[in-house]
Order: structure tokens, then C-alpha cells, then sequence
């Protein structure tokens, strides 16, 4: 991979970023830096720790304009860089945290010894003006790719494992992720605090995880007890006491909700082990990043999911063993008709439905920029909810209208979310599967196909295509298997609509027999994907 364009130019707030990183290395031992990520260890445990692992280094993300001359600007900072070499490590998780954004940019990694010790910088080029920008943004705010490691001294394999289990079970560090590095010959294994820091361990040689499967196996099992913690975390409120009030104790807590003190006060001990708050010794509690989606205000906000996987979709899985034995929805055998049917009926369950669809909208971030709309003027948007995805495209492109076709009780909550594009954007009433209005240059089909059989697919599809003339693009988003979370919303479907996950093979076989030509496949934020197709 060529690494190199035109003059590097670090910023500033780069450099300071760099230096404070070299500062740290410089000024910290072991045990000063295991105690600033994990409190919770004794200066005892922290002494037998350190026994067996030594700080190593500490990594900094930054973003300067190129990778050419990105030595000649650490030179002068006094430092003494070796080679940029390519990351695809961090690339690949910048990938998956920003999408297609990141797809395809060169992120450089150079090492810096300081001390004994060695400041690793990764860089991410980011030319002024480029879409990049609000990247380097979030990354200089939140860090994710800041983090501290250790080099475990302690050859084999007992010694390791037992130094997992002291940082997770007494520490609090939850493991998150980690692999062989053949280029190193280090084994590297990710953790986070309970405050969303990072730290890693790095092992000599290939070594495996050594899981106790009996207590792994116990975590999986006890999952429903995490969900309704979760969905009473919701219902009560408690993510947005801790924000307008950080620092609450148990007593206080119980006070605003309503809720017995001890009993309340071992509900958050539980929610503290899921990370989504920490306690501190003063026995006051604070909202984590794992717990900030929970807030009913926040950007995204997953409040009204959490009530909705731990209230209807909760106590339909119950019916999944029927689900599997007859291969027909849950939802329907439990409740006695179809969830999309029962939830139109009951306007608040309707209203929470479409709630909690709006909160996974983080997925459509990157679209607006991933396809062509420059010969597009009418986007017609088939059962798009309140319009989330709608919108966005609209917002971004002054120059679009737009059509969201959907149900009577849908359009209301969509109308709302609309209100500013009044002029540009007209709603209809209809059923999908029986007519999708006409004169579009660009349709959108998102999180539609997968709450269907195949036979109802085509039928949506053969519909869309009726309405399109040759040429019109067709965008569908949809989660693909075989990854993890498709293959969790894959069982979704199963049990509470009938629907399906599918590959991207699958779609691609569904779209060409209703005379649609795949052209391009993107990777969208939580797991989701857009399949670019057009008209024939």
C-alpha cells in the first residue's frame, strides 16, 4: 500500500494530543496506571499483577492532513519516529464504527519509543474539507482508539488466565475482543473499564482463550435477567436522573423513582456489572457511555427499544420453541394475530414500535453520501416508518421531494418527524404489497423485506419495479448474514413476524428475479448494509 500523498501537517490539538501521550508514558509506572484504570484492585492485587506484566505503551489516534512527511513533523516535536507502516487492525475498526467513510483510507501506524517505553500513533489522513472531518471529530472527543497497554512477562498459559480473571472479576475490566499478531508474535487482547477506557494485554506468542465454559454458559443463560434490568432501567427513568444529577445514591434514586431503596439499590449493583452505570465508594452511582443511550433525550436514543424488547418481543420469545417447531411466528400463536395487525389496534403499542424503529436511524448516517443524487428529484420511500431514513436523504440534498408511502396510524408520527420539509415531501396511505406510487427516480426499501417470507418479497419487489421506470435506483437496508447481530435479528424475525435475515446472495437472487440489477453493496453503522440496485 502507497502511504504516502502530498505534505503531512498535524494539527496543534494533535500535537498536544501526542505529547500529553509521551508525557504519560515518561511520568507513569505499572502501578500507577493499573490504578487509574481499575480502581476497584487492592494495592495488593496491583503489586501481584505487576509482578507478572510491565506498562508498555500508550496509543493515540491523529488525524493529519497526509501520511507524507508525518516524521518530519514528529521530529520536530523533539521525537524520534520509526517507520509509518499501514494498521489495518485500526482501520478495520474505524470501518466498523463510521461505515463506508473509512473504507479504502490509508491509517498509518508509527511507533515512538519514549522513555524505555513507546508511544504508538495511528494516523488517519484527513485532507481539509474532507467528509473526514466529523471523524477526527469524534475521535478526538470520545478517544475510542486512545488506550494503555501492558506486555505480560509471565510465560505459559496458567499465568495469564489467572491475570484475566483478577482484572475482570476484581478489577471490573470487561473483555472486548482481541487475536494473534503473527507480525509481532504477540497475542493481543482487548478490554474496557467500566468508564468506556481501553486497555489491552499482550501476551507472547499465539496463545487461545482459556473461557470457563460452565460460567460463559451461565452469562448466556441469565441474558433475560439482563434484559428486564435493562427495561426497568428504562421505565424508570434512571439514565436521565443520573444526567441531571450526576453522583445520585441509592436513597436519592429511590426518592425520584418511586421505588424501595433496597431493592432499587441492588437492581444498580446488577446494572453496574453490565457496565451501563458505575458506583462509587461514596455509594453514589454515574451514567457510563454503555448507559447514555438510555437517556430519552439522547441522539438515538434506545429508551423506547429497551421497553419494547423487555415488554412485547420479550414475552413472545417465550413462544420460541413453538416458533421452531412449526416454523410460524410466536407473536401471532401468543398474542392471536400478527404484531404489525395488534400494534396498529393499540396506538400506544404502535406508537412505541415506531419509536423504537427510529432509534436504530444511526444506520442511515452514511447513505446520503453513498449513492448519486444528483440526477435524482423523486425519492419515494415504501413503508418507511416516520421517515427517518426519508428525511436524512431530503435534508441533505436541498434539490430532492420526496414520497413516504405507509400506513394510516404511521403517517402521524411521520408527519411530525417531517414538519420541516413541508413543500418537498408528500405522504400517502397505501399497502406495499398491493401498489407503490409512480414517477420515482430513487426508491427506498428500508428494514422492509426482511419482516417478510420470500414469496411476500417478491411481491413487494414485482411492485416496486410496476412503479419504476428503467433506470430508477432501488436502495434496501437490511442487516446480512452471516454476521452476529443478523443472525440474533434473523431469530427476531422468526419469532415475532415471520420474516427472515438473509444473505446478501439471497437478496441479490430476489432482486434480479423482479428485474433489478445489484450494483453495489455498502457497510452502514450496527450491523446493517445498503444494497444499491437499478431498474432494468
Amino acid at each position: 500500500m502507497n502511504l504516502s500523498v502530498v505534505q503531512a501537517c498535524l494539527t496543534e490539538t494533535d500535537l498536544d494530543r501526542i505529547r500529553h501521550a509521551a508525557d504519560h508514558v515518561r511520568d507513569h509506572d505499572t502501578d500507577q496506571v493499573l490504578a487509574a484504570l481499575l480502581p476497584g484492585l487492592t494495592a495488593d492485587e496491583r503489586a501481584d499483577v505487576a509482578r507478572h506484566l510491565g506498562y508498555d505503551h500508550t496509543a493515540v489516534l491523529v488525524f493529519p492532513a497526509s501520511l507524507d512527511g508525518l516524521r518530519d513533523d514528529l521530529r520536530d516535536a523533539g521525537l524520534d519516529p520509526g517507520p509509518v507502516t499501514p494498521s489495518v487492525v485500526v482501520r478495520g475498526r474505524l470501518t466498523r464504527r463510521y461505515g463506508a467513510a473509512v473504507e479504502g483510507s490509508p491509517v498509518g501506524i508509527v511507533h515512538v519509543p519514549v522513555a524505555g517505553r513507546t508511544v504508538e500513533i495511528f494516523a488517519l489522513p484527513v485532507p481539509p474539507g474532507s467528509p473526514l472531518e466529523t471523524v477526527a471529530a469524534d475521535e478526538r472527543a470520545n478517544g475510542h482508539e486512545s488506550h494503555h497497554a501492558f506486555a505480560v512477562t509471565a510465560p505459559g498459559r496458567v499465568i495469564p488466565a489467572g491475570l484475566r480473571t483478577l482484572l475482570t472479576e476484581r478489577g471490573g475490566a470487561v473483555p472486548d475482543g482481541g487475536g494473534y499478531n503473527n507480525h509481532e508474535n504477540v497475542t493481543v487482547l482487548y478490554f474496557r473499564t467500566t468508564d468506556h477506557r481501553r486497555f489491552e494485554l499482550r501476551l507472547p506468542g499465539r496463545q487461545e482463550p482459556l473461557p470457563d465454559p460452565t460460567l460463559a454458559l451461565l452469562g448466556v443463560m441469565t441474558g433475560a435477567w439482563a434484559t428486564q434490568a435493562v427495561r426497568t432501567m428504562a421505565e424508570l427513568g434512571i439514565a436521565d436522573h443520573l444526567a441531571a444529577r450526576p453522583a445520585l445514591d441509592a436513597t436519592a434514586l429511590a426518592h425520584l423513582t418511586g421505588t424501595a431503596p433496597d431493592a432499587l439499590r441492588r437492581l444498580l449493583r446488577y446494572l453496574a456489572t453490565l457496565g451501563l452505570l458505575t458506583a462509587s465508594p461514596d455509594g453514589t452511582h454515574h451514567l457510563t457511555a454503555l448507559g447514555e443511550p438510555l437517556r430519552t433525550n439522547a441522539e438515538h436514543s434506545l429508551h423506547p427499544l429497551a421497553l419494547l424488547y423487555g415488554g412485547p418481543f420479550y414475552d413472545s420469545f417465550a413462544g420460541l420453541p413453538y416458533a421452531v417447531s412449526t416454523g410460524k411466528e410466536a407473536f401471532a400463536h401468543r398474542y392471536g394475530e400478527h404484531h404489525f395487525r395488534y400494534f396498529a389496534a393499540r396506538p400506544e403499542l404502535g406508537d412505541l414500535f415506531h419509536r423504537a424503529m427510529a432509534a436504530s436511524a444511526e444506520m442511515f448516517t452514511p447513505v446520503p453520501d453513498l449513492v448519486d443524487f444528483s440526477a435524482v428529484r423523486r425519492v419515494v420511500d415504501v413503508g418507511g416508518g416516520s421517515g427517518a431514513l426519508l428525511g436524512r436523504i431530503l435534508r441533505a440534498h436541498g434539490h430532492l421531494e420526496g414520497v413516504l408511502l405507509e400506513r394510516p396510524e404511521a403517517l402521524a408520527a411521520a408527519r411530525s418527524h417531517l414538519a420541516d420539509l413541508s413543500g418537498r415531501c408528500t405522504f400517502a396511505e397505501g399497502d406495499f404489497t398491493e401498489s407503490v406510487p409512480p414517477g420515482g427516480d430513487a426508491y427506498l426499501l428500508s428494514r422492509v423485506l426482511h419482516d417478510w417470507d420470500d414469496d411476500r418479497c417478491r411481491t413487494i419487489l414485482h411492485r416496486c419495479a410496476e412503479a419504476m421506470r428503467p433506470g430508477a435506483e432501488l436502495l434496501v437496508v437490511e442487516r446480512l448474514l452471516p454476521g452476529s447481530a443478523a443472525a440474533a435479528w434473523d431469530l427476531h424475525m422468526l419469532c415475532n413476524v415471520g420474516g427472515r435475515e438473509r444473505t446478501e446472495a439471497d437478496y441479490g437472487h430476489l432482486l434480479a428475479e423482479a428485474g433489478f440489477t445489484p450494483v453495489a453493496c455498502h457497510s452502514l453503522p450496527l450491523g446493517a448494509a445498503l444494497l444499491h440496485a437499478v431498474r432494468g
